[in-house]
């Protein structure tokens, strides 16, 4: 244990060092107070021991800097001349005990042990409460797959660390529970974790959510605004579909994660925050670099940790698990059971809307349920209706030698046909984003017929 102590009187402090050192504690010996406070600025300590009349700075003032320096420190002051009104300001100034002169040596001592046993079960306290904090907040992911068990083990890795973390996955997958239970699981826990979806805010907006702007920075900004980086500041920020950023706000983005700092708009002066990021795409980055969307630059600043989600497709050994958690979830109080011929039915199924679809059913299923045993009768209608294996294997018999992109082109223009040219819908019927539809639109050149696009233009 580290011990500080200030005393004026040369003869008293080499006594109480030399008894101190030989009970086993490592004890710093300074004169004054402004010393004392040096010391402070560059080690921690467990104990502080101090006089309270000493020259350029007295104990009570001692006692309420270094508080401020170490708050979690235990603080014993030393006076020959003890008072109830001055007992009652150290105890409010944050002292643990005093001592008057003269005392004997086991009095200190066991002072000592009293404070550093009680600073010791406050630690305790604070590891016990943020442990709990942690169980309490952090999303509960459950699977036993190898697929899963391979991405949990890189998210223990890793979740201690500030390292920045690009996580991949389909729509679905938990990409943002993934980066929830990355910040909850570190040291940043105690502070706040902020998500912002890139892909939802338009493109003008985007910029001051996430660096802020300062007061009649344009038309409407009556009062400053702090951006996401700056409420983030000391936590996590997670950046959601992150590919669908425009190129200047990745010039800033870029600069944000190499210096630390952040321009809110219509202001000259940098802003610097402590913000550890967390990105995450269901489109393939690296495409989208080759074909110049996306700067390789900030692509690698991002990818600096890879999470790849496995689908539900890769971890199908994970749905009966899944299930009875989704079950336990809606229904906590009833004791439903799934027959074996259901479950045989979710097992076959290839699940294009992935975790998020089977949580979505099984809470359909259990609220028009007709008894405490799910069967296949609970299953909705349309249940099925598209399942883009099936429609690939359609497919591969008439075209035996259609590619990957044949046939990803193949389904998004069979989902418009099939919708009307309805945009909005067709994604949903894809179960995808709605950008996502139009950016496999461009990147495939299908474009609605133009008789059609006279009739439909208002729905799209």
């Amino acid at each position: 244990m580290k011990i500080l102590l200030a005393d004026d009187d040369r003869s008293l402090r080499r006594v109480i060092q030399f008894k101190l050192e030989k009970n086993g504690y490592e004890v710093t010996a300074v004169e004054d107070g402004i010393e004392a406070l040096v010391k402070l600025e560059s080690t921690s300590f467990d104990l502080l021991i101090s006089d309270i009349r000493m020259p350029k700075m007295d104990g009570l003032e001692l006692l309420e800097e270094a508080r401020k320096r170490q708050p979690k420190l235990k603080v014993i002051l030393i006076t020959a001349h003890a008072t109830v009104s001055q007992a009652v300001l150290a105890v409010k100034l944050g002292a643990f005990d005093y001592i008057t002169k003269p005392f004997e040596d086991e009095e200190l001592l066991v002072i000592i042990e009293k404070a550093l046993e009680f600073g010791k079960l406050e630690n305790e306290n604070r590891k016990l409460r943020k442990k709990l904090q942690q169980n309490t907040k952090s999303p509960k992911l459950i699977g036993m797959s190898p697929a899963f068990k391979q991405m949990m083990s890189i998210v223990d890795k890793i979740a201690g660390t500030d390292a920045t973390v690009l996580i991949t996955g389909k729509s679905g997958t938990g990409k943002e529970l993934i980066a929830k239970m990355l910040h909850y699981k570190s040291e940043r826990s105690d502070r706040d974790f902020i998500a912002i979806n890139c892909a939802a805010i338009p493109k003008d907006l985007l910029e001051t959510e996430l660096f802020g702007h300062k007061k009649g920075a344009f038309t409407g900004a009556v009062k400053d605004k702090k951006g996401k980086f700056e409420l983030a500041d000391g936590g996590t920020l997670f950046l959601d579909e992150v590919g669908e950023m425009a190129g200047d706000l990745q010039a800033k983005l870029l600069r944000a994660l190499q210096e630390r700092v952040i321009e809110p708009v219509g202001s000259e002066r940098p802003v610097e925050v402590d913000v550890r990021v967390i990105a995450a795409t269901n489109i393939n980055l690296q495409e989208r670099v080759t074909e110049g969307g996306f700067r390789e630059d900030l692509y690698y600043r991002l990818n600096v940790i890879p999470i790849r989600i496995p689908s539900l497709l890769e971890r199908k050994e994970d749905i009966p698990v899944l299930v009875q958690e989704f079950i336990k979830k809606f229904a906590p109080d009833n004791a439903i059971t799934v027959s074996v011929m259901l479950m045989d039915e979710l097992m076959r199924y290839s699940w294009p809307g992935n975790v998020r679809e089977l949580e979505n059913l099984v809470e359909r299923m259990i609220v028009l349920r007709q008894g405490n045993t799910l069967t296949p009768k609970d299953l909705p209608e349309d249940f099925g209706t598209f399942d883009p294996r099936r429609e690939l294997r359609s497919q591969e018999t008439s075209q035996p030698h259609l590619s990957f992109h044949e046939a990803e082109a193949s389904l998004v223009r069979d989902a418009l046909e099939r919708c009307g040219w309805n945009r909005t819908k067709a994604a949903k019927y894809l179960n995808m984003p709605r950008h996502v539809l139009i950016y496999r639109m461009k990147k495939y050149g299908i474009e609605e017929p133009e008789l059609n696009q006279r009739n439909t233009k208002s729905n799209t």
